[in-house]
């Protein structure tokens, strides 16, 4: 039987993300004169001059080697997808953690801290200092927080040009640590004014991302946001695997779907 083109794509994407060319990492001056490192792709094809900055869910902490290439959390659906991305012309910035959010809870409740939004913001403005037209910010899981943290706080040069927001946190859960319960609607969503895509699995159980939440995401932000369901894939897992990479919380075996749903987006928006 033959694999569809997505689950090829899928399946060849994870193994080339070790072995691929990573980019490069560079480091800037965060909060407190913390050190934050993100690497730095550059496309493989023509480029478009837009920087696709990925926040990986879970904890955050990528673990990025001298090489720029991630040593955890490689089984998370942006990363996996980064060759994707570059081979349609996109710049591809993966942001690890900063220097004093490394240990096991890694970026845990400083995701939704202004500083945390400010942080991201000095890594927009330093790529636009390096030429890109565009930077968007692509949060994932958790990551999405990151992403809403940053587009509602920020504004001129440090502000992203637009967000896709996948498998979006939209409820909360009973947890031991109270950060652990932290979901997009513990920020200000109104106040974002970016053209949003919120993006999600029909099939997602994982009990923080819902895909009846994203429309309540979607009315809070107001006008400048869309939602869209992604569907097929290997169906429904329960469990705690749920809210992880190999589901369709985490757009398991469809890589090509979720790159090709979140660039249709980004391209459809005048410039």
């Amino acid at each position: 039987m033959r694999m569809k083109p997505s689950l090829v794509l899928a399946a060849l994407a994870w193994p080339l993300l070790a072995a691929a060319d990573c980019g490069r990492l560079e480091q800037i001056s965060a909060h407190e004169g913390q050190v934050l490192p993100f690497a730095v792709s550059a496309p493989t094809a023509p480029a478009r001059g837009i920087s696709l900055v990925l926040l990986a869910g879970g904890h955050g902490h990528v673990g990025l080697d001298a090489a720029g290439c991630p040593t955890q959390l490689k089984g998370n659906a942006l990363l996996r997808a980064r060759p994707l991305f570059q081979a349609r012309g996109y710049e591809v910035v993966t942001l690890d953690a900063p220097a004093d959010y490394r240990g096991d809870d890694g970026l845990a409740g400083f995701r939704i801290d202004p500083a945390h939004a400010q942080d991201i913001g000095r890594v927009l403005r330093w790529l636009r200092g390096q030429g890109a037209r565009e930077v968007w910010l692509l949060g994932t899981s958790r990551g999405s927080i990151s992403a809403v943290n940053a587009a509602a706080r920020l504004s001129g040069e440090t502000a992203p040009d637009g967000l896709v927001l996948s498998s979006v946190l939209s409820t909360s859960v009973s947890a031991r640590k109270s950060w652990a319960g932290h979901h997009v609607f513990d920020l200000p969503l109104d106040r974002i004014q970016q053209p949003t895509l919120l993006l999600g699995h029909v099939d997602d159980s994982c009990p923080r991302s819902p895909p009846s939440g994203q429309e309540r995401v979607a009315q809070r932000i107001g006008a400048s946001a869309r939602t869209q369901l992604i569907s097929g894939g290997q169906g429904p897992v329960s469990g705690p695997d749920a809210c992880e990479g190999r589901s369709p919380h985490g757009f398991w075996g469809q890589d090509a779907d979720m790159v090709d749903a979140t660039l249709a987006f980004i391209e459809s928006r005048p410039r």
